[in-house]
């Protein structure tokens, strides 16, 4: 439902969301109400525990909960995610510490992936213009490549193979980044080729 502010803006009355009224996030929810609380908690104890040091003990329990994960992965501490049903990583991948995947929506991860500290993944997103009602678009991360830290992945995105992601970066909602591109700031473009086709020598960065 939408109503009128009080105030006036400068181009007139400025209509005012009323988020008593709107959807929430349950719109998203798969699984019964136990089972989301019941995640929540084994969140905290086994997944972002800062104290937890095992990774495999991360994996196994993100796996107990239905999360899709390959070979050889690595979740740091401080990590969260969302709903762990919506998660598909394939192998090899390293998760940095302070990871959130917020995934309200499928996320897919390839092999040899590493998404670097503090950085934020979310699948979700509001109508804005209407009721604030949750949007929620799937995210894909191909393989090898590297987002790095703090960096802001939303819906709807995908990661092209041996793509990097420089830090600090926002990837709007739909961005599609090319194989084997330096994506990032200034703007949140593509700023060079990982891998330029007329060097054969090993990059430092």
């Amino acid at each position: 439902m939408e109503r009128t502010s009080p105030e006036k803006g400068s181009e007139g009355t400025v209509r005012v969301v009323e988020l008593s009224a709107a959807p929430g996030e349950r719109a998203a929810w798969d699984r019964s109400r136990a089972t989301v609380y019941l995640w929540g908690v084994m969140e905290q104890v086994f997944v972002y525990n800062p104290w937890q040091i095992s990774s495999s003990l991360r994996v196994g329990v993100l796996r107990l909960f239905g999360a899709e994960i390959g070979d050889g992965v690595i979740f740091r501490p401080r990590t969260r995610v969302k709903f762990p049903w919506k998660l598909h990583i394939d192998d090899h991948c390293w998760i940095g510490e302070g990871v959130w995947l917020h995934n309200q929506d499928d996320v897919f991860v390839g092999s040899d992936v590493v998404i670097s500290q503090d950085t934020f993944v979310t699948t979700g997103s509001h109508a804005v213009r209407r009721d604030m009602s949750l949007i929620t678009r799937p995210i894909h991360i191909s393989s090898g490549a590297w987002i790095t830290a703090r960096c802001v992945v939303l819906g709807g995105s995908r990661i092209g193979t041996s793509a990097v992601v420089t830090p600090n970066t926002v990837v709007p909602a739909g961005t599609i980044v090319p194989d084997n591109a330096v994506f990032g700031q200034p703007n949140a473009q593509v700023i060079g080729a990982r891998f330029p086709s007329n060097s054969s020598s090993d990059l430092e960065n």
